[in-house]
């Protein structure tokens, strides 16, 4: 293969790498560091400047985005952008490493000489490790909280945020006018390991645990969590009088009853002393009551920063230094490959144990086969081993100054390791697609069971574990269809626990046709897919019936749910081609019709809810969007009783809204339903189109 053609291979490559890792950061389970992360955007760089790729086209050209589903999303007045990062594998032009300093230097030199000036005041300052959340105040009084999202937009937490009594409801003496402040919400160590102490099910880690608290829908009780934040800017203001600097600007919102970090800012020209800084900094990590990934460093005269300018991606002004994770280096015994509920097939590393991060580790995610060739990892290897987020062990890194001569590539599996089906590739994935492959069965049943997916009370993964061993389960079907006596004699189970678990299978089969559909792990159908698509079929024989309608490539139905013409919407919101073409073909599949078969003559309710379904003519097939307060209904409710009478309820405002329904303080969202002549109404009107509040 030429070198172009390679290197084009190798950026869709990392495309859809950097696609899927960002969506697993913004689900709250990273699957790889933050350094890790960068060395992909880096690489991904240098190979698009290279090709001489259109900018508008560039996966960087956008920030990435934490929309939730029921959150009302408005447009920051000035982007959120993340900050170039110095980073320990970067190159120079003639490929050799670039070390930190070096490339300290050069940005100083860089902004010198775009200022044409001989020195360069910075602030150098601390970055914790939170969620990014951007205040508006009005008159000193707080008026909107919004998370950073995709940098362009992000989600209203005014109600989370007002609810933890720590950003401060009123700014004092700040004067008449608007102004946005941008902050870190954070959840100190030491409060995160007292409320931690109180859940069943323990959260992974500090900011996870904060970015989930923070898109609760009821903020009740937010309060008692202790996550803090503190302030490190004002993006924007207007009528406020403001200091020329950053140290005093901190200064400043700290007077006005901010929280912020001046004592922990340094104040230099010098790259070395801003550099010592923040090695310093880091030594004193372990020490902090809060987790740090880095450090800041900015022009202090904020008269600088038009001038500086920025790029799609990041600001000229400031760049990041980000503290290595610790790693250890150990032997790479083996590699095995697991097989997931949705038959992906992942590589898993087996090595000699190592101390890492506060645990013994003795395997370590390896990702995907298309890592796995990046980072040229091969059994015997030397590797040195972090963890992801401070708790997921990988391996980022191979010593090839201790590679044994004729040690092997790992060649990617053609079957499934486990039933020996033929694998199928999908993207940069590997797939078994026999859905009755033992660990997928597995898998697959540990989800069903979920409480995300039926809550089969009693049924955790030791249960599942057995039925499939020594009940021989293999489909959820065959799980309704276990009596006491049979569950009474396993493992660790008596007549009263078996009695426990049957009741609550006998209770699961009222759970719903969107439960059911959540729960069989159909790829690319998760819950608000799941509800979507249950509240428009209401059925699974309407369901099951329209899927082998599209397998048949009948026009009419492929249009229906992915329409050629993007003016035009299809049935289900957000439901692309690509995914469209996974969800019904499987849907269409032999076996998942037997499993739907199964689990009707079980008695499993496969019908959306009588209560639930009231279609009303004035609202089937209509998308609305919410924004603001609305007076008496929550958003969440008013949701679902739009899709409960047909209707689809969208995140953003477009040409296809039908409806915006606006409360207090209803934002962006409204204006725009205004310029684009969206009917707008209110929540007594939505009501009145609903049938009334029976």
């Amino acid at each position: 293969m030429a070198g172009r053609a390679r290197d084009e291979v190798e950026l869709e490559q990392l495309s859809e790498q950097i696609r899927y890792h960002e969506a697993a950061y913004r689900a709250g389970a990273p699957e790889i560091t933050d350094p890790a992360f960068d060395d992909l955007v880096e690489r991904y760089r240098e190979l698009a400047d290279s090709l001489g790729v259109d900018p508008v086209e560039r996966l960087d050209a956008q920030p990435g985005e934490d929309h939730t589903a029921g959150f009302e999303t408005v447009e920051h007045r000035v982007p959120m952008l993340s900050l170039e990062k110095l980073s320990p594998n970067r190159r120079d032009s003639s490929g050799a490493p670039m070390p930190i300093s070096d490339q300290l230097a050069a940005w100083f030199r860089r902004r010198r000489k775009e200022l044409e000036v001989e020195a360069l005041p910075v602030l150098v300052e601390p970055k914790v490790d939170g969620i990014s959340v951007s205040v508006l105040y009005a008159n000193g009084a707080l008026r909107r909280a919004v998370t950073r999202g995709d940098g362009r937009k992000g989600d209203v937490i005014t109600k989370q945020v007002a609810q933890l009594g720590t950003v401060p409801m009123k700014l004092a003496r700040a004067g008449r006018g608007e102004l946005e402040i941008r902050g870190e919400l954070y959840w100190p160590l030491e409060e995160f390991t007292r409320f931690n102490a109180t859940l069943d099910k323990p959260l992974i880690n500090p900011r996870n645990g904060c970015a989930g608290m923070m898109k609760r829908k009821d903020p009740a009780g937010l309060e008692a969590t202790g996550i803090r934040a503190f302030f490190y800017q004002v993006a924007w203001d207007q009528g406020v009088k403001l200091p020329l600097t950053q140290y005093e600007t901190l200064q400043w919102l700290g007077d006005r009853g901010a929280d912020v970090y001046i004592s922990e800012v340094f104040r230099t020209d010098s790259d070395e002393e801003a550099l010592r800084y923040c090695d310093d900094y880091q030594a004193r990590r372990e020490s902090l009551n809060y987790d740090i990934d880095g450090m800041v460093i900015k022009v202090d005269d904020l008269g600088l920063y038009a001038r500086l300018g920025a790029t799609g991606h990041h600001p000229h002004w400031g760049i990041a230094y980000k503290f290595a994770p610790e790693r250890k280096p150990t032997k790479l015994l083996a590699i095995e490959v697991s097989v997931g509920k949705s038959g992906k097939l992942t590589p898993v590393a087996h090595l000699e144990p190592v101390f890492v991060s506060g645990t013994t580790v003795s395997r370590a995610s390896l990702h995907n086969f298309v890592e796995l060739e990046r980072k040229d990892v091969r059994v015997g290897d030397t590797v040195l081993v972090e963890k992801a987020g401070e708790i997921i062990p990988q391996v980022v890194e191979v010593d090839r100054s201790k590679r044994k001569r004729g040690a092997r590539r790992f060649v990617p599996p053609t079957v499934c390791p486990t039933c020996g089906t033929e694998a199928v590739s999908e993207e940069i994935f590997v797939y078994c697609p026999n859905p009755v492959c033992p660990d997928q069965v597995r898998e697959r049943l540990r989800h069903f069971a979920s409480r995300g997916a039926m809550d089969i009370d009693g049924m955790g993964e030791v249960l599942v574990d057995q039925v499939v061993d020594k009940l021989g389960v293999r489909s959820p079907d065959d799980l309704f269809g276990l009596d006491v006596d049979a569950l009474a004699g396993l493992d660790r189970m008596g007549q009263k626990s078996a009695e426990r678990v049957q009741a609550g299978l006998e209770e699961a089969k009222q759970r719903g046709f969107a439960r059911v559909l959540h729960g069989l792990a159909i790829r690319h159908v998760g819950e608000t897919m799941a509800e979507d698509l249950a509240a428009y079929f209401k059925t699974a024989d309407a369901l099951l019936e329209f899927a082998g309608r599209y397998a048949a490539e009948d026009e009419d139905a492929i249009e229906t749910v992915a329409p050629s013409k993007s003016t035009e919407r299809g049935a289900i919101e957000g439901l692309a081609r690509k995914s469209a073409d996974s969800i019904f073909y499987e849907l269409d599949s032999p076996a998942v019709r037997k499993v739907f078969a199964g689990l009707a003559k079980v008695g499993v309710n496969l019908s959306v809810k009588a209560a639930d379904v009231r279609a009303v003519e004035a609202v089937a097939g209509k998308t609305f969007v919410l924004t603001g307060t609305l007076p008496t209904l929550k958003r969440i409710e008013a949701t679902k009783r739009i899709k409960a009478a047909g209707g689809k309820v969208s995140g953003s405002v477009s040409k296809k809204t039908d409806y915006v329904v606006a409360g207090d303080d209803p934002g962006s969202k409204h204006e725009k339903a205004q310029t684009l002549g969206v009917t707008i109404l209110d929540e007594a009107a939505l009501i009145e189109m609903l049938g009334g509040d029976g």
